[in-house]
């Protein structure tokens, strides 16, 4: 009987819906009225929104990489590492790529700032992690070059590209104290004699470029405790290459005792390069190891020393410099002054004499505090982007792109401080074992000075297939503010190494003892890590 009803008012209803649409038209729909059925058509429930995955905490594993060391061989737990990090404040271990190339994709920090100024007065204050606040930050444009490593942006021209020589090289005169090696496509080669023996300048000269042909030295070497030497000075806008027409090393050697004043603008740095980069399409994104570098040598402090240094042979500490032979760095006068580097670019530098011998893009040995480093680019070196052996020189805004090996290289006992970092490697990755950043102390870990170092507001993206973006050992003391690492698939972020002393007393990361400048285990403060690919 239920059915019979729920059937007859089905009939009914259909009946009544024909007859008005009878009246009004199939095509019309009658205004609502007393009486009148409404037909709603019912709104479709839109689709939730898929709930995004969560990323799993990262494991130890992922984080650290675990590398034994000495006999018997010791070693630091991914795990211990791990909680080493977790130790400090305001740290993101589980990060994500949150960046654009060596920007940040947003305004917002990655993660809660710390004020590195609290390090000391070298520092500038900043509300940010990493080298740039954001994706607009500009600080890095202009002085530097744009490559595949990394975009820049701004007015800085392609690191490919011919630097901004000028015109009227023809008609060109080389200074006084530089020598006339005629013209290379239309510009005027000026060469620098390979003994700067007097005090020289390299003025700004449309046309002209300056040349360097095999090991070229500022000054000589007048040793740890000796007089004031010569001064190399070079205007902004110049530009000194490499000569690529003989096979020796070249290079630009500045001895103890003598500076180099380079300070360019930032409308006008000053380019170090090969001469292939002075011809249209001479050099790509892959070249490096054109010539040799740019080496430092000064008076200031170094754990490692020659035989017949140091202790109580009654002369200072110092060491023979890697790359070349018979130059010496080291002394006991920590304010020692090598000059200024300004607003530099050195492009594709770097060469491998031998394991363990090279050239960087810039060579430190024991320059000072009163040396002056800030705005310099290191591009495509075949070596480290930068290598310090002791000393105690601070460095501002310093970026190294597409180094073959390690970014920045720090040992032997340097105790300094650098904000404003990036090491950006190359897209395709650099060579095995290449590190953002490698951290020492020496061979035997408890030398000193030890190597101790503050790293503020820096950027490290990882592709080198190593064993991790940072890698400290040797019992160097470190402290991390204010960064971002970024690794990829297979890389972890950290790789802490202890060589000596006991697995009850592994020196990387042994509590503090003052009476052997031990700060203890490394500090990580508001440093956001993407490892792994993540």
């Amino acid at each position: 009987m239920a059915s019979f009803k729920r059937y007859g008012l089905i009939l009914m209803t259909t009946a009544a819906s024909a007859a008005l649409s009878a009246c009004n038209g199939a095509d019309n729909v009658a205004s609502p009225g007393a009486g009148s059925v409404v037909i709603v058509t019912p709104t479709p429930t839109p689709p939730s929104a898929p709930t995004p995955t969560p990323t799993a905490p990262i494991t130890a594993a992922q984080f650290a990489a675990v590398t034994p060391q000495g006999t018997p061989a010791l070693s630091i737990t991914a795990d211990e590492q791990l909680a080493i990090v977790n130790r400090g404040t305001n740290n993101n271990v589980n990060g994500t790529n949150q960046m654009t190339g060596v920007y940040p994709n947003s305004a917002t920090s990655l993660t809660t700032a710390a004020n590195p100024a609290t390090l000391g007065a070298f520092f500038t204050s900043t509300n940010y992690a990493g080298a740039l606040n954001g994706p607009t930050d500009t600080a890095f444009q202009g002085w530097t070059c744009n490559s595949t490593a990394a975009q820049f942006g701004g007015t800085g021209a392609a690191c490919t590209a011919v630097p901004a020589v000028g015109t009227g090289g023809s008609t060109a005169v080389c200074p006084t104290g530089t020598i006339d090696d005629g013209l290379v496509q239309t510009f005027r080669a000026c060469r620098i004699p390979t003994a700067v023996a007097t005090d020289l300048t390299l003025p700004k000269i449309a046309g002209v470029f300056y040349r360097l042909r095999g090991q070229t030295e500022v000054g000589t070497d007048l040793g740890a405790t000796g007089g004031a030497g010569v001064t190399l000075t070079i205007e902004p806008g110049v530009v000194i290459a490499a000569n690529s027409t003989e096979a020796s090393n070249d290079l630009l050697l500045v001895n103890r005792g003598s500076k180099i004043q380079a300070v360019g603008t930032l409308a006008a740095p000053i380019i170090f390069t090969s001469q292939q980069n002075l011809a249209n399409n001479g050099v790509s994104d892959a070249t490096q190891g054109q010539w040799g570098g740019i080496i430092l040598l000064g008076r200031s402090t170094t754990a490692v020393c020659a035989t017949g240094t140091g202790g109580a042979s009654g002369t200072p500490c110092q060491q023979a410099i890697e790359g070349v032979t018979g130059r010496f760095y080291g002394g006991n006068a920590e304010a020692d002054s090598s000059g200024q580097m300004s607003y530099v670019q050195i492009r594709y530098s770097g060469i491998a004499i031998s394991d363990g011998n090279e050239l960087q893009g810039l060579t430190l040995g024991a320059t000072g505090s009163g040396t002056v480093l800030d705005h310099i680019q290191s591009h495509n070196s075949a070596d480290d982007g930068i290598e310090i052996f002791g000393g105690t020189t601070n460095i501002k805004y310093i970026a190294v792109t597409g180094a073959d090996d390690d970014g920045f290289d720090v040992d032997n006992g340097w105790r300094g401080f650098i904000q404003f970092m990036i090491a950006a490697q190359k897209v395709n990755g650099a060579t095995a074992n290449s590190f953002s950043t490698e951290i020492d102390s020496n061979g035997a870990e408890d030398l000193l000075p030890r190597t101790w170092g503050r790293y503020a507001n820096f950027t490290f993206i990882q592709t080198a297939i190593a064993p991790a973006a940072i890698r400290l050992r040797g019992g160097a003391d470190m402290t991390f503010v204010n960064g971002v690492v970024k690794s990829p698939t297979g890389v972890a972020c950290t790789n802490f190494i202890a060589g000596e002393k006991s697995a009850a007393d592994r020196s990387t990361i042994r509590e503090a003892d003052a009476s052997i400048q031990d700060q203890g285990p490394p500090v990580f403060n508001s440093v956001y890590f993407s490892c792994n690919g993540r």
